[in-house]
């Protein structure tokens, strides 16, 4: 990725903005480790700790998110919803995830339990944030029912499992990080991360099946371009 090296520096920070835009961008895009992106970084005569990469994904990794999900278009209004049990320190949770028609992430939420209760807290987000959505799919977990006609009753509710595959394949990425890193630690951690990691992943891995080539690479230009410009928008 190239980032304009006469960007203005950010307060309090050795590095320029470039270097730690750089290294949140190459940890989340590809299956990195913090070692990994700082033997990159050496590689471009940059030397800076794993502790220091880590620092830096963990300040800056929701701003870029956010940004993102700032700027996307309009969300669909059929919705995907899915849960995936997720191990964290020995114990057993669910990573509660929904999707767009289009494949974007609209929202993730680590919750301990896979009841109606937790059914509820997940779409009432989801609602507070993009309105009710007018098809909601999800699997046959009945949990679902009673949330769902109570937030969106006039929602079309279809519950089969075998129409969730688009939901199913954006939990793969989440399994080969949760292998990088050893599993989650924590709830507030696997929570933090995901929440960037899903918006800044889907960024810059479209569906490439669907493009062109030359399509292809103009998508990859303007998912650049966009970085560049969230890169500025870094603050201290």
């Amino acid at each position: 990725m190239r980032i304009p090296s006469e960007m203005p520096r950010l307060k309090g920070y050795r590095f320029p903005r470039e270097v730690v835009a750089y290294a949140i961008w190459a940890y989340h895009r590809f299956a990195l480790s913090t070692a990994d992106v700082e033997d990159l970084l050496a590689e471009r005569g940059i030397t800076v700790s794993r502790e220091t990469v880590r620092k830096w994904v963990n300040r800056f990794g929701l701003h870029f998110a956010e940004c993102i999900k700032r700027d996307r278009p309009t969300a669909a209004d059929k919705w995907h919803l899915d849960e995936v049990v997720v191990p964290i320190s020995g114990v057993k949770q669910w990573l509660w995830r929904a999707v767009d028609a289009n494949g974007d992430v609209l929202d993730i939420l680590v919750q301990p339990r896979r009841n109606a209760k937790a059914a509820k807290r997940f779409l009432t987000r989801l609602i507070a944030r993009f309105g009710k959505p007018r098809v909601v799919v999800t699997d046959k977990l009945r949990s679902y029912l009673k949330p769902i006609r109570t937030l969106a009753p006039e929602a079309d509710h279809r519950a089969h499992k075998g129409l969730n595959n688009r939901i199913e394949g954006s939990h793969r990425p989440t399994r080969k990080r949760e292998k990088v890193m050893g599993r989650f630690k924590s709830i507030r951690q696997t929570q933090r991360f995901l929440a960037a990691h899903d918006q800044i992943n889907t960024m810059f891995r479209p569906r490439r099946y669907r493009l062109s080539n030359i399509s292809y690479r103009h998508a990859r230009s303007d998912a650049f371009d966009l970085w560049q410009g969230y890169a500025l928008e870094m603050t201290a």
